[in-house]
């Protein structure tokens, strides 16, 4: 039987007079390729008897090279398959198109060198969930039910459930809380994450944007150690001489309390649309912990105090980069995110 299918191909091979070379290519692909009838009747071979494969062999080796010959002789004559080259638009011998680096997001650039700077103060990193109760976002920080934060045209509730709300967090506050109630002083982290709040949208506001806060708790902190730590930051983040100045402020978390200002690097104290012409720019809100956050974390206020501090990466990318509308970095522009490219850290 396999001598039968050999002498038929055998005459198959013989008669073969192509036309093209899509001729030549079809006749590889039914008898040269891995599937093909060579190949086929080799694996039939394995099967025969001991006695035919010595008869067998030779003829099924010759009619190999028939197949071989045949083709090699075609391609010669035809070439190229020349449907393909009509369809190819250029060179195909040159080398590929390489894969087009991306970037990182400005808002990732900035969170990045943040962090680094505070590692280098001893700081470590810390996060939590972006959905929390009331405890941890709220009452727990020293929030009073009245707080205006807890108003539903600032705070985006996912459960409405009577002593303990379900919400998404409006600030990273929640895991300074977390943090405390794992452990014991000192502490020393930034928590920094994405946070939301109803706000309505603009050049300086968004519903949900990046925070990244910190949180130093030990014997002896003083006010002293929270402005040294922030000048430092400050100092590192946008260039020697950057002015800095504190003005009170209020939190329900922290007494006393401290708004963060530093000169516009936009209009560079001139006065522009971001800094309300005022040539400062509010980055950041800070102060000293109030005693009874600590309280209500497990931590004796009579004996260790600490700092704590916020601020949005938005507004910081802002400013670093010259960038004067936040709602660019939500955009998706390619044109925009393109100019960040050497900023690949």
């Amino acid at each position: 039987m396999l001598q039968d299918k050999i002498t038929q191909y055998t005459e198959e091979i013989k008669q073969f007079a192509p036309n093209s070379s899509v001729d030549v290519e079809n006749f590889r692909l039914k008898f040269l390729v891995s599937k093909g009838i060579v190949k086929g009747l080799f694996d039939n071979f394995k099967t025969v008897s001991s006695e035919e494969k010595r008869v067998l062999g030779k003829v099924l080796n010759e009619f190999k090279q028939l197949a071989e010959t045949a083709y090699q002789e075609a391609h010669e004559k035809f070439g190229t398959n020349e449907s393909a080259v009509q369809k190819s638009e250029g060179d195909l011998t040159l080398p590929g198109q390489g894969f087009k680096l991306g970037s990182r997001h400005p808002l990732s650039l900035v969170r990045k060198e943040i962090v680094e700077i505070f590692k280098k103060l001893g700081f470590i990193v810390s996060e939590g969930p972006e959905i929390e109760d009331d405890w941890h976002n709220f009452s727990a920080l020293n929030f009073p039910p009245e707080h205006p934060a807890r108003d539903m045209q600032d705070t985006f509730f996912i459960k409405k459930q009577e002593g303990n709300d379900i919400t998404l967090r409006t600030h990273t506050s929640s895991v300074q809380v977390r943090l405390m109630e794992a452990g014991q002083p000192p502490f020393r982290a930034i928590m920094p994450g994405r946070v939301y709040r109803n706000e309505a949208i603009s050049s300086r506001a968004h519903c949900f944007f990046h925070q990244v806060e910190g949180l130093y708790v030990d014997e002896n902190v003083s006010f002293a150690d929270l402005k040294q730590t922030l000048f430092h930051f400050v100092q590192e983040l946008y260039g020697e001489g950057t002015q800095v100045r504190f003005r009170p402020s209020y939190f329900p978390f922290t007494e006393p309390s401290a708004e963060m200002d530093i000169s516009c690097t936009i209009c560079k104290g001139a006065g522009c649309q971001l800094c309300k012409y005022s040539g400062w720019v509010e980055i950041l809100g800070c102060g000293m912990v109030d005693p009874n956050v600590l309280d209500n974390c497990g931590i004796d206020s009579q004996k260790y105090s600490g700092f704590a501090f916020g601020m949005g990466i938005e507004r910081v990318t802002n400013l670093k980069y010259e960038i004067k509308d936040l709602r660019l970095f939500s955009e998706n522009d390619v044109r925009f995110l393109s100019q960040f490219e050497s900023e690949l850290i």
